[in-house]
């Protein structure tokens, strides 16, 4: 089993600070403070969990420029003081940057008991499928 150092857990913390404190601020009308702090609490507890050296081997490889390229971007826009534009941007980058990981986060929740069965109903289900590449139905 895997050790989980005092620095990550304290990234973890930071991280989950920084997802509420951008929820908050997408609440209260996308304020540019919060959206800030919550940004910079993200990252930074993003480098705790992986490591600096896993951080900057995640956002700058060759393959998702574009997608570090718009969410960096989003967080400058947001900085600069134009929230709404810059976490359209930053969750376009955000999108491309974990596109990889949907379908292995769709296909854990489907097997979920209460949650499964909802992400199986007629209108969310198909739209799944779609996106995690229905990999694990089978056709009888």
């Amino acid at each position: 089993m895997m050790q989980i150092t005092d620095i990550q857990k304290i990234g973890v913390g930071l991280a989950g600070f920084g997802v509420c404190f951008l929820l908050l601020g997408v609440i209260l009308l996308f304020d540019k403070g919060l959206l800030a702090i919550g940004n910079i609490l993200f990252l930074s507890g993003l480098a705790c969990v992986i490591g600096l050296e896993g951080t900057f081997g995640f956002f700058f490889q060759w393959h998702k420029a574009k997608g570090s390229a718009a969410f960096f971007g989003g967080i400058l826009v947001v900085l600069l003081g134009f929230p709404l534009i810059g976490m359209m941007v930053e969750l376009y980058g955000f999108v491309v940057l974990f596109s990889g990981f949907f379908p292995v986060a769709i296909n854990f929740l489907r097997r979920v008991p209460v949650l499964g069965s909802i992400l199986s109903m007629p209108p969310i289900g198909p739209y799944l499928d779609s996106m995690a590449g229905d990999q694990y139905k089978t056709v009888v």
